[in-house]
């Protein structure tokens, strides 16, 4: 399967990797990029559901493991996460030239014939392998129990599979850190893309517009629960709207007060729209990297979020937003109210969040994959060998 003009060599053939195509969190908008850099190839997943991800993979060659059989009869995907390692390692990647990998765990676990170089987009490392006190702190007892159960046999795995990866790509410096101390391998940072052609500025809500907003997936580690409680207590008439679905999702609705709403998944025309009318984005939890940030930013509007992590590769103190530095009501109500007294310009926002346009990731990417592609190339061909066709030439076709 070709992607791209030939220039004159066969064209590469390239395969893409994810764990699973049942969400619509920043990874898979990642992989849509990825998807739209390279129109013609397939996507190896575990198991699909057109219903829950993207729209944009509806029309693609999605090709799915044996788990796919269970998921189509109810098991729940997450149940499955044991059996993950061998139904990526099942998948054949014989007669590709690059296989880009998008994980947040499992998908770099892909066994490539030697002459494949295979590129890992990496997330972040396996949070319930490698933060499992934190991890197991905050699921039901059954998780908790499965996470203490398969987690010392799932952790050699897994480091193996790093190992198995050419190179690595990082969305920031605070997972390429991660990447470097559970796996020991060096990765190359290039920061997550947003649609900032999509994304853009509506007109300025009111001076009185005290609506915040939440845009996440709902599981612990994003701890949602913390600005629900922090609204609980504030007695400003601040509200907050929470866009996303997760399996916390009935527990934070069910115990939420009255100025906190939930309004499940949107589509990216009301999410727009949110973003233009709210007063501030609020990010309570460690993000490894954080999109919502930029799109809210790319729509002028300011952010408020936890000051560890990727927020602070991607939003400016006092200049797009305001940073907290404990997870606590106190200090998030803090942040709020520092937030709401100070003065943010769109325009600002704005310019910071075009740094991170789509257009310039897939110039990135491009031009990181050509250079790792000609070494890989040069590492393969040994005396008479004839050399694969470089990724650059594909390039200079592609933009020339």
């Amino acid at each position: 399967m070709s992607n791209g003009p030939s220039s004159g060599l066969a064209p590469l053939r390239v395969a893409l990797a994810h764990d699973y195509l049942m969400e619509r969190g920043g990874a898979e908008r990642v992989l849509a990029v990825f998807a739209e850099l390279f129109p013609d190839a397939p996507i190896f997943t575990a198991v699909y559901d057109p219903r829950r991800t993207l729209p944009q993979f509806a029309a693609r060659d999605i090709r799915v493991s044996a788990l796919q059989r269970y998921v189509s009869r109810g098991v729940p995907y997450r149940a499955l996460f044991p059996l993950y390692p061998a139904a990526f390692e099942q998948f054949t990647f014989d007669g590709y030239d690059v296989v880009l990998s998008s994980t947040t765990a499992f998908a770099k676990g892909v066994i490539t014939p030697p002459e494949t170089l295979h590129v890992c987009f990496c997330h972040t490392p396996t949070r319930f392998l490698w933060q499992l006190k934190q991890e197991v702190s905050q699921h039901v007892r059954l998780v908790r129990v499965a996470l203490r159960l398969f987690g010392p046999w799932l952790r050699p795995w897994d480091f193996t599979a790093a190992q198995r990866v050419d190179r690595f790509l990082a969305p920031s410096q605070h997972v390429a850190k991660r990447i470097r101390k559970f796996y020991r391998r060096e990765a190359t940072v290039i920061p997550s893309p947003i649609d900032a052609a999509f994304f853009t500025p509506g007109p300025a809500p009111s001076a009185d517009e005290h609506t915040f907003l939440i845009v996440s997936r709902l599981l612990p580690y994003k701890r949602v629960d913390l600005a629900v409680e922090t609204f609980r207590r504030l007695s400003t008439p601040w509200r907050l709207v929470v866009v996303g679905s997760g399996p916390l999702l009935p527990r934070l609705r069910a115990g939420a007060p009255e100025n906190v709403a939930f309004l499940g998944r949107v589509d990216d025309l009301r999410l727009r729209a949110l973003y233009r009318s709210c007063r501030a984005l609020v990010v309570p939890g460690e993000e490894d990297f954080g999109l919502t940030p930029l799109e809210a930013q790319a729509c002028g509007r300011p952010v408020v979020a936890y000051g560890v992590g990727g927020a602070r590769e991607t939003v400016l103190p006092a200049q797009t937003g305001e940073l907290f530095d404990e997870q606590t009501p106190a200090a998030l109500a803090d942040a709020l109210r520092r937030l709401a007294a100070g003065r943010y310009r769109p325009a600002v926002a704005r310019a910071h969040a075009l740094r991170f346009d789509k257009a310039y990731f897939r110039a990135r990417v491009q031009g990181f994959l050509a250079a790792a592609f000609d070494a890989h190339c040069a590492a393969q061909c040994d005396g008479d060998l004839t050399p694969l066709p470089s990724l650059r030439t594909w390039r200079e076709g592609a933009t020339g």
